[in-house]
C-alpha cells in the first residue's frame, strides 16, 4: 500500500500521521506533499523520517493507492487530475467537490457504499459539523424518518486551523497582560467572546457553513430532510459542540433514543443529568467518537427530540473520517491492502 498525504504540515495533515500510526493502517510507502513553505520539512512516522515534497504537476503520484488531501479547495481543484490520473483514490478534505454529482460525499457510519462509485477517482470528506451531526442522526433515522433538523453549533478555534488555535492562546495571554489583542484569523477577538459567524454570508442571510449543513446532510443521508443551522465560533480550543432538535414522523421516546445512541456506530452515550454527566469539548479532545448527551423531548413539538453532541473536529471531523473511508475500501476489497 502506497499512501500520500497532501498538506502534511497542517493541523489535519499532522492528525493524519497520528491516526494512520495509531490504527496500524497498512502502509508500505508513505509520501508527504506540501507547499513551498513546508517542502523540505521532515516528519517522523513509525520511527522513520519522511521529507515533505513540493506538490507539483507531474508523475509523483504514480503507484499511489490512496491520497489523503487537506490543503484547501483551490489546491484540490488544481491538482485533482494530477493526483488521480494514475489510479490513486483521492480522499479530499476540502469543500471543492462535496456537492458535485459525480463525487461521493461519505461518512462511513452512514453511507459507506457511496464510496464505491467514484467516476473521477475522488471521494469528498464532508464538513466537520455535518460529519458529527449525521453520525448521530443516522440512528434516529433508523427509528423514524427525520423531517426537520434545527441545529446550533458551537465551533472551536481548531475549525480554522492550527494558526487559529495559536491565535486564541495568544489572545488570552494578551488580554491578561493588558496588551493590544491580535485579530487575524477571525472577524473579531475570540477570547472571552462568541462570534455568530463561521465562513462568509450568502444571499439568504445564512453563512456558507450553515448552508453546507443543509446541503451535505441531504446528500449523505439521501433524504429530503430540511436542515436549519446557526453556526457560532466559541473560545474553546478543540472539539466542536452542537445542540440539535429533530422532528420525526412518529414520536420517539427518550429511552428509545438513548438505547439507539448507546448502540450506534461511532457514538458514545454520555447522558446522566443527575450526576452532571454530559459531553464537553474540554474533556473530549483527541477522542474518536461523537459523544451524545442531554437527550430529552422537545417541549415545543410532540414529534420532537433534542440532544447535545461533542466531537473532536480535527479527528472525526476531518482526518479520522477520511482514514475510515480508506479502511472501508480495503475491507470490501475495493482497493488493495
Amino acid at each position: 500500500m502506497k499512501v500520500a498525504i497532501v498538506g502534511a504540515s497542517g493541523a489535519v495533515g499532522q492528525e493524519f500521521l497520528r491516526i494512520l500510526s495509531e490504527r496500524h493502517f497498512p502502509i508500505d510507502e508513505l509520501l508527504l506533499f506540501g507547499s513551498s513553505r513546508s517542502a523540505g520539512t521532515t516528519y517522523q512516522f513509525n520511527g522513520k523520517d519522511h521529507v515533505v515534497r513540493l506538490l507539483q504537476h507531474g508523475d509523483d503520484f504514480r503507484g499511489v493507492d490512496v491520497a489523503f488531501v487537506s490543503a484547501g479547495g483551490g489546491t484540490s481543484q488544481e491538482f485533482a487530475e494530477t493526483i488521480t490520473k494514475h489510479g490513486a483514490v483521492m480522499i479530499d478534505n476540502s469543500s471543492a467537490f462535496r456537492m458535485d454529482a459525480d463525487v461521493p460525499l461519505v461518512v462511513p457510519e452512514v453511507n459507506p457504499e457511496d464510496a464505491l462509485c467514484r467516476p473521477r477517482g475522488i471521494i469528498a470528506n464532508p464538513n466537520c459539523t455535518t460529519i458529527m451531526m449525521v453520525v448521530a442522526l443516522k440512528v434516529i433515522e433508523e427509528l423514524s424518518h427525520i423531517r426537520r433538523v434545527h441545529i446550533a453549533s458551537y465551533q472551536s478555534a481548531s475549525g480554522a486551523g492550527a494558526a487559529a488555535m495559536a491565535e486564541l492562546h495568544e489572545q488570552y495571554r494578551q488580554v491578561l497582560a493588558g496588551e493590544k489583542v491580535t485579530v487575524e484569523k477571525f472577524p473579531y477577538q475570540l477570547a472571552y467572546n462568541v462570534i455568530p459567524q463561521v465562513d462568509v454570508f450568502t444571499d439568504n442571510g445564512y453563512t456558507k457553513e450553515e448552508m453546507k449543513m443543509f446541503n451535505e446532510t441531504r446528500k449523505i443521508m439521501h433524504s429530503d430532510v430540511a436542515v436549519s443551522a446557526m453556526c457560532v465560533r466559541v473560545p474553546s480550543l478543540r472539539s466542536h459542540s452542537e445542540s440539535i432538535w429533530v422532528e420525526t414522523e412518529r414520536p420517539i421516546e427518550v429511552e428509545e433514543a438513548r438505547r439507539a445512541f448507546a448502540e450506534g456506530l461511532g457514538l458514545t452515550l454520555m447522558d446522566n443529568p443527575d450526576k452532571r454527566e454530559y459531553p464537553m469539548p474540554l474533556f473530549l479532545a483527541g477522542k474518536d467518537d461523537v459523544y451524545v448527551g442531554r437527550i430529552r423531548k422537545d417541549l415545543a413539538n410532540p414529534n420532537g427530540l433534542t440532544f447535545w453532541i461533542v466531537s473532536d473536529q480535527i479527528r472525526k471531523g476531518a482526518a479520522l473520517n477520511a482514514v475510515q473511508i480508506a479502511e472501508y475500501l480495503i475491507k470490501v476489497g475495493n482497493i488493495k491492502a
